[in-house]
Order: structure tokens, then C-alpha cells, then sequence
């Protein structure tokens, strides 16, 4: 390493599936990629093979989710990486996390799936209920059914696991991850992939530069200033208390204890939140994530987590059913257990990518919890990077790679931020004409899928066909398959034809 001293809301829209991206399930078929600029074949089902035709040195800010599966998909293709990481050392800490089969195909690339399944919660099904008498309106089929449909599996897990794993992974492969090494400016013209570190050193022996630096990531916010955007936070009218709850706490309650010992996710629907819990930590943990809306000292804020009380949290909750306040009643009276962050949204970038920087993970798409696709998605970035920065032939097609990725990964994951904030307000309604039409078709949704049919369910999360797209689409095969398409010269235009005739007059169709 060299060192030298020195308000807009996500677009609103109804959900759609975008043109591209509409696979439904994986395939571990070989990809052919031809003609050349790379004269191999890719199974992305078997990545242990895959070797980078150009080894590059990145330099990867951020050592959470994003940041170590992209530097664990770069070492593996034999590229060199080093990480860093602003916090001193890397704790365990957050709450529960889904693995949703479109990230866990990537993780059994990445050679952590393993360890995953063995630490996460494969949840049978999850129940959708009314937020006031806990009745069920409906409920979800989830594993082992998901894993057979997409040959992946669905789990949950604590996200301190995931980190754990992640992070072993990384040292078993020598990867340097340097803590304690906050950013304090980039190269301004943004060609030079060069950093700054908090110590005055700059950090210019690199490639490349991949900023998986989170929501408040400082490449962003350069980012955008360079693009002549004003990059900033606006709230969505929703905070969020996470806790967890320990098993030992529930002795004496076989009804709660029976959710935590359980293979059920429940989903509490409300007037302005909802509530999803599910067990995680081999059943000895249940975890809530508990969204209400807003309190007015918390709406100019960037409070992303704070301490909580749990009178507050029961004061929110006291109109919800009994199993609630009971669950709520066994959470401790510590602060450092009671966890609230606002939920805040920016903006979608015009690009993810300027010079020899790119955006990965909540840098560039950050996700609401309410498809549960925020680490999903980050996975997905990692995955796509791993293919297509092994594709090129040399240091100066970097931008073909991060053109590829941004094709292969940009409309989808803003599509999917998009869905976050659809079912944010179909989750959210108030007791009324529309919560009952809301009901009535997710009673409908569960009743059609046990018998195979895929009737729209307004809970993008539980609804078969949007399921299919967010966990179906298989990233890495796609930029695969589609590295010659993109990365080709444009076809030259179409001769000229005779004054009068449209071009399509000279084209033949046959029945076969």
C-alpha cells in the first residue's frame, strides 16, 4: 500500500416488474459467452472455477454486509482486495435478518451457506394478522417449498451471525480489512481511484475504489455533488424499535415460548405500523421489529439508532392484541436492548458509477425493511462485481464492467426499493373500506395458492408473482449471459431504403 501524508422521496410508483430481470427460477446450466472479449465458458454454479482474466486491486470502503461479500466474490476470482472500515472494531450487533433465496445462491458461491443454514431459521410459513384481536387473515408458505422452487433455501438470522461468518471467510482468505480508518475525501475528478484516510494518508495503489460505505456513505454524497444532485434524507413517517427478546425470559408462558421454539414468522398489521417476529439464534432468540410512526422530535433527525424505553414502546403498543403486550411485557428494561431508528429513503442516483468508483449495497439502493431485501440486494451488488470485474481483459475495460453491473443491477434494485415503499402503505392502513378490501384479498392470495394458483397478494413480500422476481432472478448468471450484448460495439445503423417502403416491407416471416 502506498500512503502519502496530507428532501425527495423514493420515486412513487405502483410496483412493476422492470423489462428486464423477469427469469423465475435459477439455472445451473453453463453460460456460453461469445463471441469474445472472453474465451471461456462461466458456470456460475460451480464459481470455485471462475479466475479473473485481469487480477485488479480494489480497495473497498466498509466492512458490513456489502463490503465483505464483494471483497470475499473479488479474492475468489483472484483479484487482491483491502477493506476499510471507519468503527474501530467490528462488534456484534443489530437484530434479526432474512437470507432470501436470491442471496443465499450467492453466499454458496461465496462458500458461507453452510454456515449460514446451520446458524439461520428456515421458516415454514408466515402468518399475516390483524394488529388488534391477533386474528389471522392469511398466511404464506415459505420452506421447504421456496427452497425446491428456487433451489435456495429462505432463512433468518441474526445479522451479528451473518457478520460473523462473512468476517471469518474473509480472513480465512487473507483478505486486509483495516479498522478504525474512516474516509475523508476522494480524488475530485474521480478518475484517480485514490482515498483519504482520517490519519491525512492517502491510499492510491488501487484500481478501483468500491464504496459499500452505507446510508450516509461519503462517496455518495461526492457522488452526487460531482452529478449536481443534493443528496439528502427524507423521513418516510416511520421509526422502528428493534429487540430481541431471550427464551429463558418466557419460562412459565408455553404460549410464547411455543413462538419463539416455533418455525413461524408473524406479521401484525395496524393502523400506521405493523410488527414482524420470528425466532432466530437456534431458537433461543425471538426477534421484533416493531414500525409505528414517527414522533415529531424525531423528523429533522438522522438518528439512525438510539436507545429506546420500553415504557414508550409500551405506550405505542397498548392498544395492539395480548399476545403483543405480552411478548412486549418480557422485553428488559435495559436501553442498550430497546433499539430505535428512523426510517428514513434517498433519492435513486442518475448513476451508481463515476470514474473509478462505484456505489454497492445501501450506498446506492437504500432498502426499507418491507420486503426484507435490504442485505438480499447488497448480496446481489457483490455477486454481479464478482462476474463482471473478472470478465475484462485489462485495467482499462474497468468501465465495461461497471457499466455491465450497473445494467445488470440498477433498474432492479431500484424496482425493488420502489416495492419497499408500496407495501409500506398497504401494511400501514388504517381500520377502514380499505383495510378491508386489503384483508379480503390477502384471504383470496392464501386460498388460491393452496390450491397453485398465483392470485396478487397486496403484501408485495407474500405475493407469489413479486416473490418470483425479487427471489427467482439469478444476477450472476445474467451478467454473464449478457456481458457480450452490453459490452459490444453498437450495430451500425440500417441502409437507407427505397423512398416510400418501410424497412419491415423486406422482412419474411415463415410458419414453422
Amino acid at each position: 500500500m502506498v500512503r502519502k501524508k496530507d428532501k425527495m422521496p423514493l420515486r412513487a410508483s405502483t410496483t412493476t416488474l422492470p423489462k428486464s430481470n423477469r427469469s423465475n427460477t435459477p439455472s445451473s446450466s453453463s453460460i456460453s459467452i461469445t463471441p469474445s472479449p472472453i474465451p471461456q465458458q462461466i458456470d456460475v454454479s460451480n464459481f470455485s472455477s471462475f479466475r479473473a482474466r485481469t487480477p485488479l486491486r480494489v480497495t473497498i470502503i466498509g466492512a458490513g454486509v456489502a463490503g465483505l461479500c464483494a471483497a470475499i466474490g473479488l479474492t475468489l476470482t483472484g483479484h487482491t482486495v483491502t477493506v476499510y472500515e471507519s468503527v474501530s472494531s467490528i462488534k456484534e450487533v443489530g437484530a434479526g435478518i432474512q437470507v432470501a433465496p436470491n442471496a443465499a445462491r450467492i453466499l454458496d458461491r461465496f462458500g458461507v451457506l453452510e454456515e449460514v443454514v446451520r446458524d439461520g431459521i428456515a421458516l415454514e410459513r408466515n402468518s399475516l394478522r390483524r394488529w388488534e384481536d391477533d386474528g389471522e387473515i392469511g398466511w404464506v408458505g415459505l420452506m421447504p417449498g421456496v427452497g425446491k422452487k428456487y433451489n435456495a433455501p429462505l432463512l433468518v438470522i441474526h445479522r451479528a451471525d451473518l457478520q460473523r461468518i462473512l468476517l471469518n471467510r474473509a480472513h480465512s482468505l487473507s483478505i486486509k480489512i483495516h479498522t478504525g480508518c474512516p474516509i475523508t475525501a476522494i480524488s475530485p475528478d474521480f478518475s484517480t481511484p485514490s482515498i483519504k484516510l482520517a490519519s491525512g494518508e492517502w491510499v492510491t495503489d488501487t484500481d478501483l475504489v468500491i464504496a459499500a460505505d452505507g446510508i450516509k456513505s461519503f462517496v455518495r454524497s461526492e457522488m452526487a455533488r460531482r452529478m449536481g444532485v443534493k443528496d439528502e434524507t427524507v423521513s418516510t413517517g416511520d421509526a422502528a424499535y428493534r429487540v430481541v427478546i431471550e427464551e429463558e425470559r418466557m419460562r412459565g408462558d408455553p404460549k410464547m415460548r411455543a413462538l419463539v421454539k416455533g418455525n413461524m414468522g408473524v406479521r401484525w398489521m395496524g393502523p400506521g405500523g405493523h410488527i414482524m417476529a420470528y425466532p432466530v439464534r437456534s431458537h433461543k432468540l425471538y426477534n421484533m421489529v416493531l414500525i409505528h410512526p414517527i414522533r415529531p422530535h424525531q423528523i429533522d433527525t438522522e438518528s439512525w439508532t438510539s436507545p429506546g424505553t420500553k415504557s414508550e414502546m409500551l405506550k405505542t403498543y397498548s392498544g395492539w392484541n395480548s399476545m403483543v403486550k405480552q411478548l412486549l411485557s418480557y422485553v428488559p428494561d435495559d436501553q442498550e436492548v430497546i433499539m430505535e431508528w428512523t426510517l428514513n429513503s434517498h433519492a435513486p442516483l442518475k448513476s451508481w458509477r463515476e470514474g473509478r468508483f462505484v456505489l454497492i449495497g445501501d450506498a446506492c439502493h437504500p432498502m426499507l425493511p418491507y420486503v426484507a431485501q435490504g442485505a438480499a440486494n447488497a448480496i446481489e451488488d457483490a455477486g454481479v462485481l464478482s462476474v463482471t470485474l473478472g470478465m475484462i481483459s485489462s485495467a482499462e475495460k474497468i468501465d465495461d464492467a461497471l457499466r455491465v453491473y450497473e445494467v445488470v443491477r440498477k433498474e432492479r434494485g431500484e424496482a425493488i426499493q420502489a416495492s419497499a415503499r408500496d407495501t409500506q402503505k398497504v401494511l400501514h392502513l388504517k381500520d377502514g373500506r380499505e383495510q378491508e378490501e386489503r384483508d379480503r384479498r390477502i384471504r383470496e392470495s392464501t386460498i388460491a395458492a393452496r390450491g397453485g394458483e398465483k392470485k396478487g397478494n397486496p403484501d408485495l413480500w407474500a405475493d407469489l408473482r413479486w416473490q418470483e422476481f425479487m427471489w427467482g432472478v439469478d444476477v450472476m448468471k445474467e451478467a454473464a449471459e449478457r456481458w457480450s450484448e452490453l459490452t459490444s460495439p453498437p450495430p451500425p445503423p440500417p441502409a437507407p431504403t427505397p423512398s416510400g417502403m418501410s424497412s419491415s416491407a423486406h422482412i419474411r416471416i415463415q410458419a414453422t
